[in-house]
């Protein structure tokens, strides 16, 4: 005797899932779209039950390689439940498929909006991220479309805003030293944090040292964990002659890592700019305020450091 078919849009929904779950995508998706055909019929609103009937079916395509589909059916349940993180992320993966790492960028920085301890989002967003760059360069963001502002009410962790969308702040917050954000970062944070020195580290390969500056500035906005990121801007400090930012910066470099042989080293150049070679208070391994005394820490690290000690050579000089 034939098995009794569905009867209802819940039973072709439910058979539909078991099917998916059994790898059989064609079916399942078959399934969805009677379901569909049959929610429409009846003519009864319910945009979230008809949004998971396409978001299900889109995943069947995009199992099945049918990207585009994938992609179509996904807009479908966008527009019935806005912000929805399944479509979002299926849509992302078909556009990363199709090679549209700009619109795939979109969909996984929107979904770090609504959710930002979304692993394959984060992934996601930090693949696409060196993709741009890499095909971009440094003004990547420029090549993207808009992206959408989520809604408070539709963000699990709304504290954090999205990359693109995170309104610059002040001068003096911007500094990223001491008013940096005080609440421990995300894991998106820290994803933003990263992608940002990366763009940052791209600036000072061209020269582009004030902009970069803006970019570790941006970055220590997110996450002001990184000592990276402050020895890298404190590079940025010395080749514009702002020597006392300079040493500012690696001063919290070395706070975050003591051992963090550029900061030193980046210090002590700024110090001797400055002409302090010598200190009047006594110094502490925390807070070595001399040349000489930076070249010393930094060379007890690497003993053989070839321009930590040419620099001391120059720095006995300037005191004999």
């Amino acid at each position: 005797m034939a098995p009794i078919p569905p009867a209802s849009v819940e039973e072709l929904r439910t058979t539909g899932n078991q099917s998916f779950r059994n790898g059989q995508f064609a079916e399942a998706a078959t399934l969805y779209s009677r379901a569909l055909r049959m929610l429409q019929e009846q003519g009864s609103s319910d945009p979230e039950k008809e949004s998971v009937l396409y978001s299900n079916r889109a995943a069947c395509h995009l199992k099945d390689g049918n990207c585009i589909d994938c992609i179509k059916d996904c807009t479908l349940a966008l527009a019935l439940v806005p912000f929805s993180l399944k479509p979002l992320l299926r849509r992302a993966s078909a556009y990363e498929a199709l090679e549209k790492y700009p619109l795939a960028y979109v969909d996984y920085v929107t979904v770090l909006q609504i959710d930002d301890s979304v692993t394959s989002a984060l992934e996601g967003s930090s693949r696409m991220t060196r993709t741009l760059m890499d095909s971009f360069g440094p003004e990547w963001r420029q090549k993207l479309p808009s992206i959408p502002l989520v809604p408070v009410s539709s963000q699990k962790r709304w504290e954090c805003l999205p990359l693109e969308n995170h309104k610059e702040p002040s001068k003096s917050k911007s500094k990223g030293t001491t008013s940096a954000k005080s609440r421990v970062p995300s894991a998106g944070d820290v994803e933003r944090a990263r992608a940002l020195k990366e763009e940052g580290n791209e600036l000072v390969k061209k020269g582009n040292h004030k902009q970069a500056i803006e970019k570790y500035s941006e970055s220590l906005w997110f996450s002001n964990l990184e000592s990276a990121t402050y020895s890298n801007r404190a590079l940025c400090h010395l080749e514009l002659k702002q020597y006392q930012e300079a040493v500012k910066d690696c001063t919290e470099a070395l706070r975050l890592d003591g051992k963090n042989v550029k900061a030193f080293y980046r210090r002590a150049q700024a110090y001797k700019a400055l002409k302090d070679y010598r200190s009047s208070q006594p110094l502490s391994p925390q807070d070595f305020r001399s040349s000489f005394a930076d070249i010393d820490s930094l060379l007890q690290i690497e003993p053989r450091n070839g321009p930590a000690r040419k620099l001391r050579q120059e720095v006995n000089q300037s005191l004999n």
